[in-house]
C-alpha cells in the first residue's frame, strides 16, 4: 500500500487532476493478496477520499476554482513536448 499512495498523489501532482484510484482487494490463490485503498486524490497530491480495505463507493468534492489556482501556480502543462516516431527517426539512423 505504500507505494500505491506515493504514486497515485505523484500522478495527481504532476497531471494537476483529480485521480480516482480504484483498487483490489482482497485474498487470491497463491500467496498474493490485495489490500484495497481505493482513493481520490486532488490535484496538489492530497488525499480527499480513501478506503481502507473492504468494498465502498467513494465520493469528493471537486474544487474547480482551487484547481485552476494551482495549474496558474505551477504551470506545468506548458512543458509538454510531442513527438513522433518519424521525427526521431533520423536522430536513430544517422551513425
Amino acid at each position: 500500500a505504500a507505494h500505491w499512495d506515493v504514486l497515485i498523489r505523484a500522478r495527481a501532482i504532476e497531471t494537476q487532476c483529480y485521480v480516482l484510484a480504484a483498487a483490489q482487494g482482497g485474498i487470491h490463490p497463491g500467496p498474493r493478496e490485495t489490500h484495497g485503498h481505493a482513493a481520490i486524490v486532488d490535484p496538489w497530491g492530497r488525499v480527499v477520499a480513501q478506503q481502507a480495505r473492504g468494498e465502498a463507493v467513494l465520493l469528493a468534492q471537486r474544487d474547480i476554482d482551487e484547481q485552476a489556482s494551482i495549474r496558474a501556480r505551477m504551470p506545468v502543462i506548458t512543458h509538454r513536448r510531442f513527438f513522433s516516431q518519424d521525427a526521431l527517426r533520423p536522430a536513430l539512423t544517422s551513425e
